[in-house]
């Protein structure tokens, strides 16, 4: 898988599970104590509420990149922060504001990367861009029956005032070792709160969320429109 492949593989990870977040502590502590009121929901069926309910939706997110540790040598981290929007099945953005100004756009056609920096776009198909990965299957998946085709979903513990699911993919030559989904219930929505993404070389990627707005009326075809800008080169591999 080419690096190009790689960094849109993690990337849609998030994507195709969409986000939906109110991590504030007051927010934590009404979870908290509404789940001391009523029996624990199990994870996975808070992700199927999650994947049934949240359709669209707007957040502001932070990502954290640690590459994996070497004898001798300090972990290297990146950090990043921006704004996600996402409209199931095949359409997303990510717009980067920090520390790099990058768009990437899914139209549900063409996948486009914007690097504002050094004035280059590059564009492929969609689902050449994504083929057969784990990760482009869950951009069709209407219900978590149909994520468990090409995932393991499993139960993990409780931590960080979250409850988590586990999703490691069933192909064996996979780019991704796993992801783990951080839940957050109320009484009214399951959120998404946190992504932890493991790669097959050691690459881990945090991403939290926050100012979440779920299926808000904004979103709609031209949120997920892009035009290259007159000038910029674009490249189609």
């Amino acid at each position: 898988m080419t690096s190009f492949n790689l960094r849109i593989y993690l990337l849609i990870s998030l994507a195709l599970f969409g986000a939906s977040t109110e991590f504030a502590q007051s927010q934590i502590v009404q979870n908290q104590s509404a789940q001391n009121q009523s029996p624990r929901i199990n994870s996975l069926d808070l992700l199927a509420q999650f994947m049934k309910t949240t359709q669209s939706g707007v957040s502001h997110f932070s990502q954290v990149v640690s590459s994996p540790t070497q004898e001798g040598r300090k972990a290297k981290v990146k950090n990043s922060e921006g704004v996600f929007a996402f409209s199931r099945p095949n359409h997303f953005r990510f717009d980067y504001v920090k520390p790099f100004v990058q768009t990437i756009v899914a139209d549900g056609q063409t996948l486009w990367i914007y690097d504002v920096d050094i004035s280059q776009i590059t564009a492929r198909a969609q689902d050449k861009a994504l083929g057969s990965t784990p990760a482009s299957l869950i951009a069709s998946a209407p219900d978590l029956s149909a994520l468990e085709k090409d995932f393991v979903l499993t139960n993990e513990p409780d931590l960080g005032n979250l409850q988590w699911v586990q999703a490691t993919p069933k192909l064996k030559d996979s780019q991704l070792h796993f992801v783990r989904i951080g839940l957050s219930p109320s009484a009214d929505q399951v959120s998404l709160s946190k992504l932890e993404i493991l790669d097959a070389f050691g690459q881990k990627s945090v991403m939290t969320f926050d100012r979440f707005d779920t299926n808000p009326n904004r979103i709609n075809a031209t949120t997920f429109k892009f035009t290259p800008p007159q000038g910029v080169e674009v490249i189609r591999p």
